[in-house]
């Protein structure tokens, strides 16, 4: 029989090999023996063809005809047109060492005729004993599968290295053959699992059936991991920390309603953290679909984390959001969030209240903190003005009760409820609509220690709360809740006001005039809202380096990057490491050459030469008072390993670089370089790779 193998390759050689290298090659690969797995028959057969290609190559007439042989060949369109002919007994040699070459497809293709399943037959006894050759063959197959699996795996092709993978473990259990390699199969089949769900949830939506299989394979992680923040083990290899990254990162790839079933299910085991993102979930889909009965769910889902965090500015949203002013307004009093708190006071400067500011800060909140995340919201724009204009939104807050329906102990402080509606006239007479609205109500700051609310403030026409009497006493205290923890009825949650109160005007009208107030608050910060976006990348605070389980309004849910966390760079050399290696390497000279100067990181990742070329460089800027600020982005394309020397590596990347310069006196310049191929050397110093030089 005959296959696509010529005793060059057999032996690793070029055909320039000389006769020492002929000679050297054979010893290596003599010696180099296949996985313990193997039957001696196997073993054999592959050092006979080792043996008759060192024979052939070692006569100068058999070589002589041999090179002729591949120079006619070598145009050949079709990969397979050079072959050798072997004894049928060597077919099991010949397929390992088309296994050792890389040739994974070209074994599956040879091999699996002559399986259980195949259309070739092995019992004749012609290749050997059937039981041993059947079993040879099997684990060369599953081999090649896993092999292969790995390829298409450090290539990005994940769904396709699963089917390689899966492939050669169906065929271990069918056959019932090498539970250690199976074991190997299973391992990486759990690895590759996180790459596979962010590849299928990545898909098109019209691509529903795949992208569904990713949804299942995240709720078996989940299963297994016991929720987000669970202990179990989902065998990824991924901590809590890097779990809680991963689920960060994939919902980029998944709308608000696939969002929304996802957390909300897991919010019930329960999790914190998974009752957090069901509330931005939900908070997303009712605000742009306009659904103000999801926003009235995320706000019972907040409560219950109230009693462990601060979410006082989400439930000061989800008030406004759901037109209860006065308690936006009051909750908001309990937040310790600073930057936040100063934001909307200074955008409500000459307002009788916060309303202004927070309507700001709600729209950007939304548009650059919630919408991000959702694949069906990432471009959408957060209006206020258009959410409360919908008559379906302004016809369910009108049902709405003014104070929501539970008080939790969050607002056990500050109950009472203004009565009186906003005049409808402004103080400077401009007319807009039936609501008028002032430079006053649109301004910034008030003292920290004000009062948030003011005896103007505008409320929906739903409330049913005495009002402050003349002199500015409290309002009556409401009906207590029943002790079984379920609301009252509506007639019975709040007092009735006293009989010498004037009379309140009708349910329609109190609502509109509110209605209005929003919608022109809205309106009249659009001009403001465009600066603000404009300024997102100042105003937007940095990630904490606390813990990621802490969960707060103007910050990501997760770090994607936790601060000042030590990268691992050991273990054996592939692209992945190699990908991790530089980006280290980038980010340690942004810090090196940016404005601190701190060369301290250039010791984790460079060897010498490089390491103290850099940590000079990084000094004399320091002296000279100038820095670079860096922006990158790499791609690895390939990495080998010496074969003489497994500690040194060669990686070739393709990076894109931009520097902005910065000296005293003078203007930013900026260089960038596009698409550089660079190769870095690297080398395995006490058991971590670290980049020697590069060109």
């Amino acid at each position: 029989m005959r296959i696509p193998l010529d005793y060059y390759r057999i032996l690793g050689l070029p055909m320039q090999a000389t006769a020492d290298q002929l000679k050297q090659a054979h010893r290596d690969r003599t010696l180099q023996l296949p996985r313990r797995e193997y039957s001696e028959a196997a073993i054999a057969t592959r050092r006979s063809l080792l043996d008759q290609a060192y024979a052939v190559l070692s006569d100068p007439e058999q070589r002589k005809q041999v090179d002729e042989t591949l120079l006619s060949t070598q145009y050949e369109s079709d990969s397979d047109a050079i072959t050798i002919e072997i004894d049928d007994q060597q077919l099991i040699g010949g397929l390992l060492i088309l296994q050792e070459l890389g040739e994974y497809e070209l074994v599956l293709k040879i091999g699996r005729p002559y399986l259980s399943s195949g259309t070739a037959t092995i019992k004749d006894g012609r290749f050997g004993d059937p039981r041993i050759v059947l079993s040879d063959i099997v684990l060369t197959i599953a081999l090649a599968c896993l092999e292969l699996g790995r390829e298409q795996w450090q290539q990005g092709q994940y769904e396709s290295a699963a089917e390689a993978l899966e492939t050669g473990q169906e065929l271990l259990l069918r056959e019932g053959l090498f539970a250690g390699v199976r074991g190997e199969i299973q391992s990486d089949l759990y690895k590759l699992r996180p790459y596979r769900i962010l590849e299928l949830l990545a898909l098109p939506e019209s691509e529903a059936n795949d992208r569904q299989h990713g949804l299942r394979l995240l709720k078996d992680m989940l299963r297994e991991r016991g929720g987000i923040d669970g202990t179990g083990n989902d065998q990824s290899g991924l901590s809590i920390d890097d779990f809680l990254r991963f689920i960060q990162q994939l919902r980029g790839y998944l709308s608000a309603e696939e969002q929304q079933a996802l957390f909300e299910e897991e919010s019930r085991r329960p999790s914190a953290v998974a009752t957090y993102l069901a509330v931005y979930s939900l908070l997303a889909r009712g605000f742009a679909e306009h659904q103000p009965a999801l926003i009235r769910r995320a706000k019972g889902m907040l409560s219950r984390l109230g009693s462990r965090q601060d979410v006082h500015l989400e439930q000061s949203v989800c008030a406004l959001l759901l037109g209860q002013t006065e308690e936006a307004s009051r909750v908001l009093e309990l937040s310790q969030e600073y930057e936040p708190l100063a934001f909307i006071r200074e955008n409500s400067q000459g307002a009788p209240d916060l309303l202004p500011g927070l309507c700001l800060y709600s729209e950007r909140w939304l548009q650059d903190e919630v919408f991000p995340h959702f694949r069906d919201l990432a471009k959408r724009e957060a209006l206020l003005k258009e959410y409360f204009a919908d008559e379906q939104v302004q016809a369910y807050l009108e049902e709405l009760p003014a104070d929501g329906e539970v008080v939790a102990d969050w607002s056990l402080g500050e109950r009472g409820l203004h009565r009186e509606l906003i005049s409808s006239v402004s103080r400077n007479g401009r007319s807009r609509g039936q609501t008028f609205v002032t430079e006053e109500n649109l301004g910034g700051y008030r003292s920290a220690t004000a009062t948030l609310t003011a005896e103007t403030a505008p409320l929906p026409a739903a409330e049913r709360s005495a009002k402050l009497g003349s002199s500015g006493g409290r309002t009556k205290p409401r009906s207590e809740r029943p002790r079984n923890g379920r609301p009252r009825p509506a007639q019975a949650r709040f007092q009735a006001p006293d009989h010498d109160e004037p009379t309140a005007p009708p349910r329609e009208s109190r609502r509109s005039r509110w209605l209005l107030l929003l919608l022109g608050v809205a309106l009249a910060m659009g001009l403001g809202f465009l600066m603000i976006r404009a300024l997102r990348a100042i105003l937007s605070p940095g990630a904490p380096a606390v813990d990621p389980l802490l969960v707060q309004l103007d910050q990501p849910i997760v770090n994607l990057k936790p601060a000042e966390q030590p990268v691992s760079l050991t273990g054996e050399m592939n692209v992945a490491l190699a990908q991790t290696a530089i980006e280290t390497w980038l980010n340690a000279k942004k810090a090196a050459m940016g404005s601190n100067h701190d060369p301290s990181k250039l010791t984790q990742v460079l060897a010498e030469p490089k390491l103290a070329e850099w940590q000079r460089a990084s000094d004399e800027a320091k002296r000279e008072n100038q820095h670079i600020e860096y922006d990158h982005a790499v791609k690895v394309d390939t990495v080998e390993v010496s074969p003489t020397d497994p500690t040194q590596a060669i990686a070739k990347a393709t990076v894109t670089e931009v520097r902005k310069y910065f000296s005293p006196g003078q203007p930013a310049e900026t260089q960038t370089d596009r698409d550089m191929t660079v190769s870095y050397t690297l080398v395995r110093q006490d058991n971590q790779w670290r980049i020697k030089t590069w060109q």
